[in-house]
C-alpha cells in the first residue's frame, strides 16, 4: 500500500514514517511512502505558499496553485487509473473512526494533504476531490500529526504490517467494545494480584471475563459505543432465527467487519470490501438504496425478490445468484492431505489461469491478505482455495491431473477447521447453477439455505 503526504514539513513526516512498525513495514516493502514538499511547487521566487484571505480575518491561507500542482505531480504516473482517495485533514472534517481505517486499508494508494495557517484555499480542495476528516474536536498547528495518526491506524490493518494479523482484530473498537484490561508478570505487583480467572487456564472462563470487562468499560467510558454494541446484539438475535439464510450478515457482525447503516430496512456495510448486504425483509427503491449507500460501495447482496426490482434500474447489474451453505458442526473435519499451505505471490499466475475471480487484482489481494491456500502433491501445486473478504469460503479449484483424490474435500475441510479455530461459523456461497459444488457440500455435511441471494454491481453517477 502506498501513502503520499503533501506537506510543508517533509522532514517531520519522514522521521515518523521511518520509525518503529511503520519504518519496518516500509523496509519490507509492505508499505511505501512518498512525502512531497508543497513549497517546491510554489510559483513565487521566494517559495511563498500563503496569502491573506479574501473578506478579511486573522491569519494567512495556503494558496491553491502550489497545493494543486503538488497533487498533480503525485498522480501524473497513474495513466488512466482511477484517482487515489485523497484525505484533507481538517477540524471541520468528518470524525475519523476505526470503520474509516478499515475502509481505507483496502485502497492501493491514499493521498493525505496537510494544511497550515488558516487552512487551504477551497478551490484546490474541490479540484483534487479531497475528503475532509478530523481526528478530534480540537485545533492543531498543522495537519502533519493528524495525517500520521490516520496513516498509523490504516497501515496496521494491512496484511503483514503487525506480524500477527489477529492482533488487529481483537482489540479496542472490535465489535463496538473497548478492550478489556490486560496483565503480565509478575503475578503480584505492588500488592496487586492478577485476576484469578486469568491464572486458571480455562479459555471459556477467560473469554467470558474479558467480554464482561469490555462491556463494563465501554458502558462507563463510551456509552455511545455501548449503544451500538447493544443494537448489534439485538440485530444478531433476530438474524440467528434463520441462520442458514442470514449467515453472511451474521458473520459480518460477529467478526466486527460489518457496520449497521440502516435499521429499516436492515443494511450492513463491509467497508473494506465495499459490499453492502440487505436483510431478507428489505424492500427499498433503487433511488433510496443509492442514497443510503456510502460512495465507495461497489456491490450489494439482496434477496432474489428485491434484485428483480432493483435490476429495472440501470445503476444495478447482476453479478451472480447464490445460495448460502453453512457448516453447522463444531467439530473439526479430518484432512487427509496435510500438505496445505498459504500461497505466495509466485502462485498468482497459476491462480489467475485456472479461476476467474471476476476483477482485476482480486487474486493478488486475496493472496497478499494471506487468505489463499494451496494443496500439494509430491511438491506440485494441485489446487487451491481461499476466503473472500466478507468471510465466505470459496475460490476452490483442483487441477484436472489431481482430481479423484479427495483434494476438494481436504481443502474445504481445512478452511472449515481454520474458521472454527477462530470461533467463526464456516460458510460459503454457491452459484445456483453449480451442481458439482452443491454435491460436494452435501458430502461435507454442509446445509444449504432455501433463499436465493443476488450479488449486484452498483454503478453510481
Amino acid at each position: 500500500m502506498k501513502f503520499t503526504v503533501l506537506t510543508l514539513f517533509p522532514e517531520f513526516v519522514e522521521n515518523a514514517l521511518n520509525t518503529s512498525i511503520l519504518g519496518k513495514a516500509g523496509q519490507k516493502g509492505l508499505l511505501s511512502f512518498n512525502v512531497v514538499n508543497i513549497r517546491d511547487f510554489s510559483a513565487d521566487k521566494n517559495k511563498r505558499v500563503d496569502d491573506y484571505t479574501y473578506g478579511g480575518g486573522a491569519g494567512m491561507l495556503m494558496q491553491a496553485q502550489p497545493v494543486y500542482d503538488a497533487y498533480l505531480s503525485c498522480i501524473s504516473g497513474n495513466d488512466g487509473k482511477e484517482k487515489p482517495r485523497t484525505i484533507y485533514v481538517s477540524p471541520k472534517g468528518k470524525p475519523f473512526t476505526q470503520t474509516d481505517a478499515v475502509s481505507f486499508s483496502s485502497e492501493e494508494e491514499i493521498v493525505l494533504v496537510c494544511g497550515h495557517y488558516e487552512g487551504i484555499d477551497e478551490r484546490a480542495l474541490e479540484k483534487i476531490g479531497a475528503e475532509n476528516y478530523s481526528i478530534g474536536d480540537y485545533v492543531l498547528t498543522g495537519g502533519e500529526l493528524p495525517a500520521l495518526v490516520m496513516i498509523d491506524a490504516i497501515a496496521r490493518l494491512c496484511p503483514g504490517v503487525l506480524g500477527n494479523d489477529e492482533s488487529s482484530e481483537i482489540e479496542s473498537f472490535h465489535n463496538d467494545l473497548l478492550e478489556y484490561p490486560q496483565y503480565t508478570r509478575p503475578e503480584v505487583w505492588e500488592g496487586i494480584r492478577v485476576p484469578e480467572v486469568l491464572l486458571k487456564g480455562d479459555p471459556k472462563q477467560v473469554n467470558a471475563w474479558r467480554l464482561e470487562k469490555s462491556k463494563e468499560i465501554t458502558a462507563k467510558v463510551r456509552p455511545d459505543l455501548y449503544d451500538k454494541y447493544e443494537k448489534r446484539c439485538a440485530v444478531l438475535d433476530k438474524l440467528l432465527k434463520d441462520k442458514r439464510n442470514n449467515i453472511q450478515m451474521i458473520e459480518q457482525l460477529r467478526r466486527g467487519i460489518g457496520e449497521i447503516i440502516s435499521d429499516d430496512p436492515l443494511i450492513i456495510v463491509n467497508h473494506s470490501d465495499r459490499v453492502a448486504l440487505a436483510g431478507q425483509e428489505a424492500d427499498i427503491s433503487a433511488d433510496d438504496l443509492i442514497s443510503i449507500l456510502p460512495d465507495h460501495i461497489e456491490q450489494v447482496v439482496v434477496t432474489e425478490e428485491l434484485a428483480g426490482k432493483l435490476l429495472t434500474d440501470e445503476r444495478f447489474m447482476l453479478s451472480c445468484s447464490i445460495i448460502n451453505c453453512v457448516y453447522t458442526e463444531k467439530v473439526h473435519r479430518k484432512v487427509l492431505n496435510k500438505d496445505i499451505r498459504p500461497l505466495g505471490i509466485e502462485s498468482l499466475d497459476y491462480v489467475e489461469k485456472h479461476y476467474d475471480l471476476g476483477g482485476e487484482g482480486y487474486a493478488r489481494s486475496r493472496i497478499e491478505a494471506g487468505e489463499m491456500y494451496g494443496i500439494y502433491d509430491e511438491g506440485n501445486l494441485a489446487g487451491f482455495i481461499g476466503r473472500h473478504g466478507e468471510g465466505s469460503i470459496g475460490l476452490l479449484y483442483v487441477d484436472e491431473a489431481f482430481r479423484g483424490k479427495g483434494y476438494a474435500q481436504d481443502l474445504e475441510s481445512f478452511m472449515f477447521n481454520k474458521a472454527l479455530e477462530k470461533g467463526e461459523t464456516p460458510y460459503g456461497q454457491v452459484k445456483i447453477e453449480n451442481d458439482v459444488s452443491f454435491s460436494l457440500q452435501e458430502k461435507l455435511g454442509v446445509y444449504a439455505g432455501d433463499k436465493v441471494f443476488c450479488w449486484l454491481n452498483v454503478k453510481k453517477t
